[in-house]
């Protein structure tokens, strides 16, 4: 099949290629404070890319940390909502080097088996995923002979993403007059499979401790004292191993209170996403075992449901040799990820219930578990701005909107921010897929899905501006 959005991306695919080449050689960092130059720099390409694409209003804003990007273009249309495109221009480290085939910040193409794929760091988290805004918003125009978009498109890319957004909501905040909008599109997702048009419908939240805990005032000779006092290694040992029940349940007091369970008929949706659990565990899991909380689907434990996972242990002595210790501390790292209507809030209170019921005498716990954390978000998925988003993925996949299927996303991000201070409802629109090695050595988009994102993008405003107001 062929559109007019779709034969002008096609026809412009250099443009995409060259803009996102460009971009993908700085290398925006956001971690490490010695790329800050970079980082500033990816911004003020992006920002000399939204003015080339026809964005009248493109700012660049400072923020304590790394520099977000702003761009605005109003249509000529009375009473046309308002769509604020979400995504971040920072990139994760590349370590380890020596496991990347091709240079991370110099762009490759490479022939795969899915098509030809772009690897860099940043192809699809998330510079590609805003790049083809670039040439969506171009295609919309072309297709439509308009010369404003059909709705207001408000666009915001933050720098510190990657970092933890620990800036974003204060942004927010400050500029919500700005960024008032009927509806966030956030492009920082992907879909299923290359053939298999879906759209993110929830995203999970994230909060985080770490635990200390102390036995003799020093390190003590396991020859002299082994035996006859505790370790508190063997505490924390112990302790992490209680942290989920035989179901696979956390063991939390009150954890599960507000956890929204899923309806039957969002169980039957996740069930019509294709997964292969053997291919999955073969691929970048390369796991031997799937496994987790009793009564769910593998999809369904690592997008819908709540988990908590031991990032981190240490303690006493792990040098060469031995060396005939009963360490003075333990130390562990623990994140839980949340699903709808549970608070990153609770977790502290949680937290130090559970440990204090597992602690065993003589041992002193510390427990920290740091302010604000991420909240999880979900799309309505009945609303009119997602059926307006279910048929521009549809048409640029050739499918019924009836067909493109929903996911979830089982990472976090700050889209419960944007929620939160602009009151508008989500919906998802990214290029990504499960197998583009996100956060790892050779990352990369697969071109193919990167075209039909442009496509979409396109698509998008116009069914945005056909539909009614307000979008939820």
């Amino acid at each position: 099949m062929s559109s007019p959005e779709r034969d002008f991306v096609s026809a412009h695919l250099d443009d995409l290629h060259a803009d996102l080449d460009a971009w993908l050689r700085i290398p925006s960092i956001s971690a490490d404070p010695a790329h800050a130059p970079d980082v500033a720099a990816s911004a003020e390409w992006l920002a000399a890319a939204l003015r080339r694409t026809g964005f009248p209003v493109v700012e660049v804003w400072e923020t304590a940390g790394a520099p977000a990007v702003y761009a605005e273009w109003s249509s000529a249309d009375d009473g046309a909502p308002v769509a604020l495109v979400y995504g971040h221009h920072d990139v994760q480290p590349v370590d380890p080097l020596e496991l990347w085939e091709h240079p991370p910040f110099e762009p490759a193409r490479v022939e795969g088996a899915d098509g030809p794929e772009l690897h860099a760091r940043g192809a699809i988290d998330d510079k590609g995923n805003v790049a083809m805004h670039l040439l969506g918003m171009r295609a919309h125009l072309a297709a439509t002979g308009r010369d404003t978009p059909a709705v207001i498109v408000k666009v915001l890319v933050e720098g510190e993403e990657e970092s933890g957004s620990p800036h974003f909501a204060a942004l927010l905040r400050e500029r919500a007059d700005r960024l008032r909008c009927d509806v966030v599109v956030v492009s920082d997702t992907g879909m299923a499979a290359p053939d298999v048009p879906s759209a993110v419908v929830a995203m999970r939240g994230l909060a985080d401790a770490e635990i200390t805990l102390r036995g003799p005032a020093v390190d003590l000779h396991s020859g002299s004292f082994g035996g006859g006092v505790p370790n508190p290694l063997h505490a924390m040992a112990t302790l992490l191993a209680s942290l989920h029940d035989e179901h696979g349940r956390v063991t939390l007091p009150g954890f599960y209170d507000r956890v929204r369970q899923l309806t039957d008929r969002e169980r039957a949706l996740m069930a019509r996403v294709p997964f292969d659990e053997a291919a999955w565990l073969a691929g970048p899991a390369a796991s031997r075992l799937a496994t987790g909380e009793e009564g769910y689907s593998t999809l369904e434990r690592i997008g819908a449901r709540p988990t908590a996972e031991v990032n981190g242990m240490w303690g006493g002595y792990t040098g060469p040799g031995h060396k005939t210790i009963i360490p003075a501390e333990a130390h562990a790292k623990i994140t839980f990820r949340l699903v709808a209507d549970q608070r990153p809030a609770d977790l502290a209170d949680q937290v130090r219930g559970w440990v204090a019921a597992n602690l065993p005498a003589g041992i002193q716990a510390d427990v920290h578990v740091p302010a604000g954390g991420v909240s999880p978000c979900a799309s309505d998925l009945d609303s009119p701005a997602m059926a307006a988003l279910l048929a521009a993925i549809g048409q640029a996949n050739d499918r019924d909107p009836a067909d493109v299927l929903f996911t979830r996303e089982g990472g976090s991000g700050p889209e419960a921010d944007l929620v939160d201070v602009l009151g508008a409802p989500l919906v998802f629109l990214g290029a990504g897929l499960p197998t583009d090695r996100i956060h790892s050595p050779n990352e990369r988009v697969l071109l193919p899905m990167l075209y039909r994102g442009a496509e979409a993008v396109a698509h998008l405003w116009r069914e945005l501006a056909s539909v009614p107001l307000p979008l939820r």
